[in-house]
């Protein structure tokens, strides 16, 4: 009986501990590159609606990590994603350069190392790029 107790605290304690906690988007801070180079006022998004939006968006970027890009232009957009991973611990910021291409494409570089360089394609693009160069 022991062993049953023994074995069950265990199988207990490993699935508490393999349980992934998914992150959770709170707040994005976008500011976008005016012609000059300079960046213009920042636009706080904290509406849930616009955070999954821009949530789901960003999960289907196809990522090349470990790639420095530079690109000959500077970005249209620097996006700021502030995620919490835990209630008691601080928020994780992941700084965002965003360009919109003519072709309906999306070019990010990444600060998170595991990230790099990304581009997204189609309806995700035109989702990232409304949300971001409508908020006037």
């Amino acid at each position: 009986m022991k062993k049953y107790v023994c074995l069950l605290f265990l199988f207990f304690l490993m699935l508490a501990g393999c349980s992934n906690q998914e992150e959770q988007l709170t707040r994005v801070d976008a500011q976008k590159v005016n012609e000059e180079g300079k960046y213009e006022e920042e636009v706080i998004i904290t509406d849930k609606e616009m955070i999954d939006l821009l949530k789901n968006s960003f999960k289907e970027v196809k990522w090349e990590p470990n790639t420095k890009a530079e690109m000959s232009r500077n970005e249209d957009v620097l996006a700021t994603l502030f995620y919490t991973f835990d209630k008691n611990m601080p928020e994780r910021l992941y700084e965002y350069r965003i360009w919109f291409n003519s072709n309906d494409s999306t070019t990010i570089i990444s600060n998170h190392e595991k990230e790099g360089y990304g581009t997204l394609d189609g309806k995700n693009s035109k989702i990232i790029k409304n949300v971001f160069l409508s908020k006037d």
